[in-house]
């Protein structure tokens, strides 16, 4: 399988500087790899922090039992399914992966049309201030990976439309960060919210800086 890189940048906390990053349209073995190896401890090494600080476990990572192996095998070779990593310094940064069959659009502007529902948005956990890590490397990840969503939806013929349902702990995120619009609790999805993003509002969110 051929893997489309897209350079982008990113700003590096400790220099203040813009960095160049990959981002690439698959999640590969050696993504799988860096989760498996260096997130996980990291993971664990920011809970740990957590916990020594007294935390209370609200504040912990509410995303924390995701595994990505059994989500790209899941996806592989599903036409539906589409995963897509950032990579800066040698080392997975983010993934995303995203179905486009799986969901249509709630919005009464457009009720029922194609989009491109976000299953899974992650950044690396040292570029999560929540866990404490002081300073993060990384700024930018998920909004890069944002772009990546909206340019495949745009790709697709969808015009940027996104969904997805959201943690709370990300919530905020998507409705203040992202523009995208919370459509309330949907209790056909474990109480999680929904969010979605109109064509307009994607326009709104590159021109803020996605498509940096």
């Amino acid at each position: 399988m051929t893997v489309d890189i897209s350079r982008v940048v990113l700003l590096d906390v400790q220099s203040g500087k813009y960095v160049e990053a990959d981002l690439l349209d698959a999640i590969q073995e050696r993504q799988i790899s860096d989760w498996e190896d260096l997130w996980t401890p990291a993971l664990q090494e920011g809970l740990e922090r957590l916990a020594s600080a007294n935390a209370p476990k609200s504040s912990w990572p509410q995303n924390r039992h995701w595994n990505w192996r059994e989500k790209s095998e899941a996806m592989n070779g599903l036409l539906c399914s589409q995963g897509f990593s950032l990579v800066c310094d040698g080392v997975t940064q983010g993934l995303i992966a995203v179905n486009m069959v799986s969901h249509r659009c709630r919005l009464p502007e457009q009720q029922g049309k194609d989009l491109v529902y976000i299953e899974l948005l992650e950044n690396a956990p040292w570029n999560r201030p929540e866990l404490l890590f002081q300073p993060i490397k990384f700024k930018g990840v998920g909004t890069m990976l944002m772009a990546a969503a909206i340019e495949l939806s745009r790709e697709q013929g969808f015009k940027g439309r996104l969904g997805l349902h959201a943690l709370p702990q990300s919530e905020r995120w998507y409705r203040e960060a992202c523009g995208m619009t919370d459509m309330g609790i949907d209790q056909h999805a474990q109480g999680l919210r929904y969010f979605e993003m109109t064509a307009q509002q994607a326009s709104a969110f590159i021109l803020k800086g996605g498509s940096r």
